[in-house]
């Protein structure tokens, strides 16, 4: 397999799980359980295990989320949505590179953030993000953190639409699409029973 030539050492893992669940009755997304495990678990056993820094984004649950790793929350009520949680995050680590994960997806691939690495370093982007063949998978993203004034200045303006933030950048999509099923998307009780 090529060199990513990143150092998982010099990225941070960000769960994001930070949303209201409004289509799943209110649910905290990254607690529910399937096959006897809250979504959360599934996303941690997905990161590589030389990506040592991790946090989570949510703005309920915290204790329960504290269980498993640091948290963060959006500090400023007039940011909402993943791209909030994604700058929160940006202004508390200090490595160069994140990776975005959402909590809704428990079948992530292993080997997401590999292929990530990979496509954003031979094309020297500054963002990668997933295709899945079907659909851009934005919120499975490598992101350098160089670009966090620029993402303050985007949500200050009002912003909050992740494809035109990236869109003002060097981004590269990262193809995915053999492992299509990987990013199901739990929204609506009725994903979850079709994960079975």
């Amino acid at each position: 397999m090529a060199n990513n030539n990143i150092n998982p050492h010099d990225v941070t893992a960000l769960i994001l799980a930070g949303g209201e669940g409004r289509r799943m009755g209110g649910q905290d997304k990254g607690l529910i359980t399937w096959q006897k495990k809250p979504f959360i678990e599934y996303i941690l056993d997905s990161i590589p295990a030389d990506i040592t820094h991790t946090l989570i984004s949510c703005n309920r649950n915290i204790d329960q989320y504290q269980k498993y790793g640091k948290t963060v929350q959006d500090d400023d009520a007039k940011y909402e949505g993943p791209l909030a949680g994604i700058y929160a995050a940006m202004q508390l680590i200090s490595t160069p590179y994140i990776l975005v994960l959402p909590c809704d997806s428990p079948l992530a691939p292993k080997d997401l953030y590999q292929q990530l690495a990979t496509t954003l370093n031979t094309n020297h982007a500054d963002i990668c993000y997933a295709d899945d063949g079907i659909q851009k998978q934005y919120l499975f993203a490598l992101i350098h953190t160089k670009l966090e004034t620029s993402l303050k200045k985007y949500l200050a303006a009002g912003n909050r639409q992740v494809h035109r933030w990236y869109k003002q950048h060097h981004f590269v999509e990262a193809n995915l699409s053999k492992q299509q099923s990987a990013f199901r998307n739990v929204n609506r009780s009725e994903d979850l029973a079709d994960l079975n």
